[in-house]
């Protein structure tokens, strides 16, 4: 696109808040956010969020690498899970977060991906001991094609899930998605 997608803005807020936001809503405590080389760009949007930020200073890196740096800040014996969330995809909504942590509690030794209308996508749970094979991996896909048995792709109701904004068009859908959802709500309210 051009731009930093996680800085765009969606409504009063960027692309990135709206993402952090909603983990927040849906009962998740501790947020890391693995950012480029440059922090300062996002000290702003991540004020007073209560996620932590992560450089990554390697800016030729895979998302492996990525994922590996923020890795190392959780406390892998709190958590029984992470929920790999990409920053381009900022209209997930609580509920499909909620489902993910109910369907984790119910099997906690699987893999969960979302889908929509069929389409895998976005933010995937991993319970910590396999994620932990990143270190391993080349990749989270490496991981996930590794033992189908332990992956469980559950169908939401949440375009969200595979609407990521790579293109200006992407992103033109995403403002309209999140208009039409605040309309709704507001209607609801």
């Amino acid at each position: 696109m051009g731009r930093l997608k996680q800085l765009l803005p969606l409504g009063d807020k960027t692309v990135l808040r709206h993402s952090i936001d909603t983990l927040r809503e849906s009962g998740i405590g501790d947020i890391v956010v693995v950012c480029g080389a440059d922090p300062g760009l996002y000290e702003g949007t991540l004020k007073n969020s209560g996620a932590r930020l992560v450089p990554n200073r390697m800016p030729a890196s895979e998302m492996a690498d990525s994922l590996r740096l923020g890795l190392e800040q959780i406390d892998r014996f709190a958590s029984s899970a992470v929920l790999v969330c990409l920053a381009d995809h900022p209209l997930v909504t609580s509920g499909t977060y909620g489902t993910l942590l109910d369907l984790h509690r119910r099997s906690s030794g699987t893999i969960i991906i979302p889908a929509f209308q069929g389409r895998r996508g976005h933010p995937s749970l991993f319970p910590v001991p396999i994620i932990s094979e990143i270190s391993e991996k080349p990749s989270l896909r490496e991981i996930v094609r590794q033992d189908p048995e332990r992956v469980v792709v559950v169908e939401v109701p949440d375009e969200g899930v595979v609407l990521d904004l790579d293109t200006e068009a992407d992103y033109q859908r995403a403002i309209a998605l999140f208009q039409a959802r605040a309309r709704q709500h507001k209607g609801d309210g």
